[in-house]
């Protein structure tokens, strides 16, 4: 499939996103360069472009969604990412997140339980010259234990707990945020690794994810 081009007009819907966005309360400037930058149609069937500018989640197969954009920018934002740092993302999806991510660190690995998703995935990115991401197929609940530490643990997808293998792998000092709660909806939580045995928990504001699949999430059947 040859992927749409990136025009004078995209360019524009993303400029207007990210002000959309700025008046949502998303004030990191970094990430409101990403969302700008990164250009959002191409992680989209060409047939479904309209939609790729809306601040909204759409489908894109396997029982998944891309993110809403304010939702990518908020745990974008919430992770404080820098461009030193090591970040794991759990739940690659359609790539999107894993772009915005880019934009901030180059040490980016993504892990994708569905493995139709991440042949697709994985393609996509380094079709689009994304592919810096160091990319797994597997279970994300339990992370990447051979990469760890990380300064920062993203999840995109509800966990109905916080998984203890996410809190072991990240770096003192670093950050876990993940969306916790039932199959409904999740309350936003961002843990911060104070010691080795200490974390601070944070609480932010509802959202609604597809679950997180695997051994520290929901059932698989």
């Amino acid at each position: 499939m040859t992927p749409l081009p990136d025009t004078y007009r995209h360019q524009g819907q993303r400029r207007a996103l990210a002000r959309e966005l700025r008046q949502r309360g998303i004030h990191d400037e970094r990430v409101l360069t990403a969302i700008s930058t990164v250009p959002r149609h191409l992680f989209f069937e060409p047939a479904f472009e309209a939609h790729a500018y809306q601040d909204k989640a759409f489908p894109i197969g396997e029982g998944q969604t891309i993110s809403q954009p304010y939702t990518v920018a908020f745990q974008t934002q919430l992770l404080g990412v820098q461009p030193s740092h090591r970040v794991l993302e759990v739940g690659t999806g359609s790539g999107y997140q894993c772009a915005v991510l880019l934009q901030l660190t180059p040490h980016v690995d993504s892990i994708e339980f569905n493995s139709t998703l991440y042949a697709r995935t994985r393609g996509r990115l380094a079709a689009l010259g994304a592919g810096g991401a160091q990319l797994y197929c597997g279970d994300g609940s339990v992370g990447l234990p051979a990469r760890a530490p990380f300064d920062g643990i993203l999840v995109t997808a509800g966990a109905p707990g916080l998984p203890p293998a996410l809190l072991r792998q990240l770096q003192i000092g670093g950050r876990l945020v993940i969306p916790v709660g039932d199959n409904q909806t999740q309350r936003m939580v961002r843990v911060t690794r104070e010691g080795p045995e200490s974390f601070v928990r944070e609480e932010f504001e509802e959202f609604r994810f597809v679950p997180l699949l695997g051994a520290s999430g929901w059932r698989t059947s």
